[in-house]
């Protein structure tokens, strides 16, 4: 009976050491493995996306994804003859799933930010964004002091819920209960704007711009920018080992730019010619 105590006692002592060892394995694998051989080899790279996230990758009624981003990581991988498999992932658990091999990139009005460039890669920014608070004209919020006392939401894991940590005197400090509703997709952020279950959602303007422009009702919302609320672009995330992959996706953007392709999507999804591109940082 000792000898049964015992051992299990040394079964209980070892497994967080085998768990911890995993984990840094995992973490090590993703730092250092350059993946773009077996990309190459398997004709196939794999997407991870929120597919609710208008317009940069969301369901049509039908069913099939569409999207800015969609239509641009097909044209940067079309010139490597190499396929894109989107999956549909949960936004919270994103660096989670790219750095545990689930998925081989995150395309998906993914923005750039020091929080996370410290967990992956990112390519050289494809198109500027910056926060915004939509509100509805009815409840007669004037900017980010009007929602004072109010419920703000937003969505978990997103660059508003870090922006909403990050600078709590903005917006934090003045909501309800100095904390926001969280909400898995923007969609359901919005049922509850128009309910008035919250009055208020701190969000992504490209999303922002896009979901009330295509409203039957446009009038009824109430887009507000502000200063305070910080500019960021968007860029493409990867495990920090896959320079070949990050240099491949640089050199694909910039070809698309030169030859034209980049300023025919932007004119599709955005009905202008923003064609933006930063500077490569290879």
């Amino acid at each position: 009976m000792k000898k049964v105590k015992a051992i299990w006692l040394l079964l209980l002592l070892l497994i967080p050491t085998f768990l911890l060892g995993g984990c840094e394995s995992v973490t090590t694998r993703a730092n250092t493995q350059d993946t773009w051989s077996r990309i190459e080899r398997r004709k196939k790279v794999v997407i991870g996306l929120d597919d609710s996230f208008v317009p940069m990758g969301f369901r049509e009624k039908n069913g099939k994804l569409v999207g800015y981003d969609v239509d641009l990581a097909k044209a940067v991988f079309k010139q490597y003859g190499i396929k894109v498999d989107f999956q549909t992932i949960d936004w919270s658990m994103k660096e989670t799933e790219l750095k545990n091999g689930t998925i081989d990139l995150l395309w998906n009005g993914y923005s750039m930010n020091p929080s996370r460039e410290k967990k992956v890669a990112f390519s050289r920014p494809y198109l500027d964004n910056r926060q915004v608070l939509v509100t509805k004209k009815s409840s007669h919020i004037d900017g980010l002091s009007g929602m004072a006392g109010k419920s703000l939401g937003v969505q978990n894991g997103s660059t508003g819920a870090a922006v909403l940590d990050a600078k709590p005197k903005l917006l934090k400090d003045k909501i309800k209960n100095k904390s926001a509703v969280l909400y898995d997709t923007f969609p359901d952020a919005f049922i509850d704007l128009n309910a008035n279950r919250i009055q208020g959602i701190l969000m992504d303007q490209v999303y922002a711009d896009y979901y009330v422009d295509h409203q039957k009702d446009k009038n009824a919302y109430q887009v507000y920018e502000s200063k305070q609320l910080p500019a960021e672009y968007f860029g493409v995330g990867m495990r920090k080992g896959d320079k070949t992959l990050r240099k491949k996706i640089n050199q694909g953007l910039g070809r698309l730019q030169k030859d034209g392709q980049l300023r025919q999507i932007n004119e599709k999804w955005f009905g202008k010619d923003s064609n933006f591109l930063g500077p490569d940082s290879e």
